[in-house]
């Protein structure tokens, strides 16, 4: 073990730095190019009433260009410096709209737009006659507004705003005025880091304290950067009238949140402040949340928290003092908020976990306590003055459980109405149906003392979303609609109970999907789009699901893909690719569970290796990789056997129908995905060639846990080197094609993770491949960085996977026309 240590820590001290090359953006063959360069259908928006449905057109990428605009990554925050905005936003540039009560439902496209628009923050008014919106100009971001009976977009105000720390806009309850963040006057000049001259070293130093937090990224390292960091968050909030004039409404603050409370008439301010911090993002930073008139006048400070730097160890741990405070969406403006009561630590023993308690505006009297949890608090459904449904969970036991009860009689003890492990998606009871109120919020959706769900619908037999009803006192349930489709996929997306219909979405492997409303009465189906399939090249393409068990008798999925022209009875071998991410779980049950409808539609995204089925390859896509860790035994504890027990199943699997070569079988995976990978092909000889993209591949890296795994290095020393692919280096015989984004900002996946798991690699002779995309995060956004990638990925199956002979089949496939 030691002689280990010293060859990799020599290879850690010296890199092995190889040659380098520039490299052009390349492109991929003109099949993979056919599925790349499409139009996308438009995101879909609905008003409160399902009447009008907006229409979001925008390109499926964006430019290389746009990700090398100017970006300062600070606390957490990736922010353009002069437009004061989300530097990695996406934009619309086109709107249009449809009366979806008219006969014809005519789609018509808004006018006024400025050319080359750049549209985000889209939000209705709370009488649905217009939609609030941003526009950045390259320069700066505007308010605009669109009239949606004369679809009429227009410059609202010369204002200049600041988006950079969360919701810029929110509209006052008349629909005639919006309350908007705007850049202060006195906003001082950002420094230019690089041209500063230190004035003495930059000091950070703990007191015994345990600080045990994951390895964040863009955090704040000196003080120049906590000057831009305070500069680029500071904002002052303006009234700005539908007739644009504007006057102040509260000052300069960082403000984080802004919530009108249900009847309008109090604004919920959240803000930070300083002492900032080097260890943790923004999040965590001083916060001050307090209540004011709806004209800016200070009612009560509701919660100062101060520097959140330390947390008790684990998933569960939780701050001390109030958290999760906001309006309750049923009452006019009454706040809700919740308490640890084990200290926030998960440590503790405890009865409760929590307790959530209501205090009403103006805030003279005591808040009073309505319910306890038995794990910690996760979300709450408030639906009348004697109706609410609290739901908590605790990760360590995978348990969930939901209450329902009578927020007006503390006295009246909670009913659970739902006990279930939450990785058993078989048992899942859905989401429950909620109705959009005028400012915003949401409230249960009851009728006849019966609240209903949505649910996904998994079963052993394949996926059928359903609606339920629940009577709320006899607790029984009633199933009102079961998707039937064997051959489609339908996701029920909302149940107007009023008008026993259902707005659905309805696709299959073949066809695009489209909204449609569903009567519940005679199940008849009412089109509301016809939005066409782009990527007619895979309408013939082979799509099924297919079941298989591991060594052990864990049962297994995966989405298999077989080429357009396959002949199933001839059988010829062909070469695979193997796609998968793992999961962990607590029991085998759950980690067994089929949750791929393989009757979704076909959608090739930028990360998907299905593009690989037009060039003559197999795709095992999904293919279900569980690590199970039961009773006292963690999943990871046995993760590298796992790993490969999966593998190894999934390959003789599609093997074991004559489909495939199992000598030309390639393995990729995405972030922890490529993790896996690594480890693969360090520790089994099942595959020719691997593709990781934006992994991890050094848990000494990561000390304080990593994905799901809450022991620290120091806790647990074997299972971090067991499992981290950099110390078993030596052991990499098979190609690995390594791919990581310059400007990665995801906890742990450091691009330099990839960077010192290539040098080790070429250190000790491996054949492997390094590509750094510039300006790209965790997940890749630029036209020229996709069709790269997808370059980058066929050359590297093609060369050490399907070799220099391609299968016949590939002479066979015809390029559709159009």
């Amino acid at each position: 073990m030691k002689t280990v240590f010293k060859k990799f820590l020599l290879l850690f001290v010296l890199g092995f730095f190889s040659s380098q090359a520039q490299l052009q953006y390349q492109t991929p063959d003109q099949n993979i190019l056919d599925l790349v360069d499409v139009p996308l259908a438009p995101r879909v928006l609905k008003d409160r009433d399902n009447t009008t449905l907006v229409f979001l057109y925008r390109p499926a990428y964006k430019s290389i260009a746009e990700l090398s605009e100017k970006e300062m990554r600070l606390g957490g925050l990736r922010v353009n410096p002069k437009t004061f905005s989300n530097s990695r936003a996406t934009y619309y540039d086109k709107v249009a709209i449809m009366r979806v009560d008219t006969p014809n439902k005519k789609v018509e496209n808004v006018i006024g737009l400025p050319e080359k628009a750049r549209l985000s923050n889209f939000s209705f008014a709370p009488d649905q006659s217009k939609i609030a919106m941003t526009h950045n100009t390259g320069k700066h971001l505007e308010l605009w507004v669109l009239d949606l009976k004369t679809l009429v977009a227009k410059k609202l105000s010369d204002k200049v705003l600041n988006a950079s720390l969360g919701r810029v806009l929110h509209w006052f309850d008349d629909s005639k005025s919006l309350l908007v963040k705007c850049l202060p006057n006195t906003q001082k000049p950002l420094i230019d880091a690089s041209q500063t001259i230190p004035t003495g070293p930059t000091v950070t130093e703990n007191f015994g304290k345990k600080a045990q937090n994951r390895t964040y990224q863009d955090l704040l390292k000196n003080p120049t950067d906590e000057f831009n960091f305070e500069q680029l968050a500071i904002s002052n909030l303006q009234k700005i009238n539908l007739d644009g004039g504007s006057k102040p409404w509260l000052g300069n603050k960082m403000y984080t949140s802004i919530r009108f409370s249900p009847n309008g008439q109090y604004v919920l301010v959240e803000y930070l402040s300083k002492p900032f911090s080097y260890i943790v993002p923004y999040r965590r930073f001083p916060t001050t949340i307090a209540v004011y008139t709806r004209d800016g006048s200070l009612i009560k400070t509701i919660a100062e928290t101060p520097l959140l730097e330390e947390l008790p160890k684990g998933f569960m741990a939780v701050k001390t003092g109030k958290r999760s405070i906001n309006w309750r969406s049923d009452q006019p403006a009454s706040l809700y908020y919740v308490v640890a009561l084990d200290e926030g630590n998960p440590a503790n023993s405890v009865a409760y976990r929590d307790e959530v308690f209501q205090w009403t505006a103006p805030f003279k009297e005591k808040a009073s306590a309505l319910i306890k949890t038995k794990n910690r608090f996760n979300s709450i459904y408030w639906g009348d003055a004697t109706t609410a449904i609290v739901q908590d969970y605790w990760w360590n036991t995978r348990n969930a459980k939901s209450y329902v009860f009578n927020p007006s009689n503390t006295k009246t003890a909670p009913v659970i109405i739902s006990d279930r492990n939450i990785q058993d998606v078989y048992s899942d009871p859905g989401d429950f149906v909620l109705k959009p109120t005028q400012m915003g919020y949401s409230v249960l959706e009851i009728n006849k003392n019966r609240v209903f769900y949505i649910g996904d619908g998994f079963t052993d037999q394949g996926q059928f979303p359903f609606v339920d009803g629940l009577d709320l006192k006899s607790l029984k349930k009633e199933r009102l609609y079961t998707s039937t489709y064997s051959d489609k996929y339908e996701a029920i997306q909302d149940y107007m109970v009023d008008q026993n219909k259902l707005m659905v979405r309805i696709e299959s492997k073949d066809d695009y999907p489209n909204i449609y409303f569903r009567s519940l009465s005679d199940q008849s189906l009412e089109q509301l789009t016809s939005f066409k399939n782009p990527f007619s090249a895979l309408k013939e393409v082979n799509k099924e699901l297919i079941s298989y068990k591991r060594a052990d008798g864990l049962d297994l999925s995966g989405t298999l893909y077989l080429p357009a022209a396959y002949d199933k009875t001839a059988k010829e071998k062909m070469p695979m690719i193997l796609w998968a991410y793992p999961r962990e779980y607590k029991d085998k049950k759950s980690a067994g569970q089929k949750t791929v409808n393989p009757n979704r539609f076909t959608y090739p995204s930028w990360g998907s290796p299905i593009y690989w089925v037009t060039q003559g390859y197999v795709v095992l896509d999904r293919a279900a990789f569980p690590i199970v860790g039961e009773g006292d035994n963690e999943p990871n504890d046995t993760f590298r056997t796992q790993l490969v027990a999966n593998a190894k199943a999934a390959i003789d699997a599609v093997d074991a129908l004559g489909y495939i070569d199992r000598d030309r079988v390639a393995v990729g995976g995405h972030s922890y995905g490529a993790f896996m990978v690594a480890n693969l092909l360090s520790h089994s000889d099942l595959f020719a060639a691997g593709i990781a993209r934006s992994g991890a591949y050094n848990r000494t890296l990561t000390p304080f846990g990593f994905q799901r795994e809450e022991r620290s290095y120091w806790e647990a020393p074997e299972i971090y080197y067991s499992m981290s692919p950099f110390m078993h280096a030596d052991k990499m015989k098979t190609p690995l094609l390594l791919i990581h984004g310059e400007a990665d900002n995801n906890s742990g996946t450091y691009p330099m993770q990839s960077i010192r798991y290539f040098n080790a690699l070429k250190g000790l002779g491996a054949v492997t491949r390094l590509v750094m995309f510039p300006k790209e995060s965790h997940g890749y956004r630029a036209k020229e960085t996709i069709l790269h990638l997808l370059w980058e990925q066929d050359q590297w199956l093609n060369k050490y996977v399907k070799g220099s002979e391609k299968p016949s089949i590939n002479k066979t496939v015809t390029k559709p026309k159009g």
